[in-house]
């Protein structure tokens, strides 16, 4: 499915842009429909991020290849959509994207999964026919066909909403035999209890090997691409009080204009630890 000669230039362009801090490449300089194309199009959301969430390097330790099924698991209002949706596109693959329910009663997340309909569910000259779905779908897609599942950033809002252990089963049960799952995510300190509702956003990174675990996946490897050492995690309003959200107040609450934002964009964006595992080929059964 995946030359290895063009895996083996994207390898070689992961290592390039890991050394120069993961500057975009020029999108007149990246070969048309390529990964380095897709993150280099003008069409991207945000991509000043690329120095902190680093996508090429993410994508190609999670395995995104050529031509396949990638499901998306709360894509937001798309950051990695627009850089799946038309590699994919090109490739032959097909991206699922698994949002909010749109009959939800919560309005910020009705207004998240309108922006992302927009911008994706109308130019399939750019961004293919992505395939839509809720997170609280079961089946999330059929059996056995997804290639990638990915979870970015996103573990404590399953949490915080009790669903995590459901989620983490169900893409499980998407994937094919050998299918990975790629989880980003705000990392808390290894000591103490896990809050259980997250409330921070940060999770400890056992606490989500062990989800994963009791879904029945393997753990693959961990990679510190995402990680930030400067990032304290002890911040007054959680890990949005960092870039690129910057709160100045409690959620919800109005914006206080005296708090001083600076020693947190000083900071970055949060330490998040970057996990790879993998559905095995014959599920194991448990002992008796």
């Amino acid at each position: 499915m995946f030359e290895l000669p063009r895996r083996h230039a994207m390898l070689s362009l992961a290592a390039a842009l890991a050394a120069c801090g993961e500057r975009r490449p020029r999108h007149s300089d990246a070969e048309y429909g390529t990964l380095g194309w897709a993150i280099a199009g003008p069409w991207r959301i945000d991509p000043e991020r690329d120095r902190f969430r680093r996508p090429l390097q993410t994508l190609l330790f999670w395995g995104l290849e050529p031509g396949m099924t990638v499901l998306e698991l709360l894509p937001g209002r798309g950051w990695y959509s627009a850089i799946l949706a038309p590699y994919l596109a090109m490739s032959g693959g097909q991206l699922i994207a698994a949002s909010f329910d749109p009959a939800s009663g919560v309005a910020s997340q009705r207004e998240v999964l309108a922006d992302w309909e927009r911008r994706f569910m109308h130019d399939t000259e750019r961004f293919g026919r992505p395939e839509r779905t809720t997170i609280a779908s079961e089946p999330l897609a059929p059996a056995g066909t997804v290639d990638l599942a990915i979870l970015a950033n996103n573990v404590h809002t399953l949490m915080a909403e009790g669903a995590a252990e459901r989620v983490f089963r169900n893409v499980f049960e998407a994937l094919r035999p050998g299918g990975v799952f790629g989880v980003e995510q705000h990392r808390a300190a290894s000591t103490g209890l896990q809050d259980p509702l997250a409330a921070s956003g940060y999770v400890q990174e056992a606490y989500v090997r062990a989800l994963a675990q009791e879904a029945g996946f393997e753990f693959v490897a961990a990679s510190d691409v995402n990680a930030n050492p400067h990032d304290t995690r002890d911040h007054p309003f959680g890990v949005w009080t960092l870039p690129p959200v910057l709160l100045t107040a409690p959620l919800g609450a109005e914006p206080d204009p005296a708090f001083d934002t600076t020693p947190y964009e000083a900071i970055g964006e949060s330490d998040r630890m970057t996990l790879r595992f993998r559905k095995p080929a014959v599920r194991q059964e448990s002992q008796p």
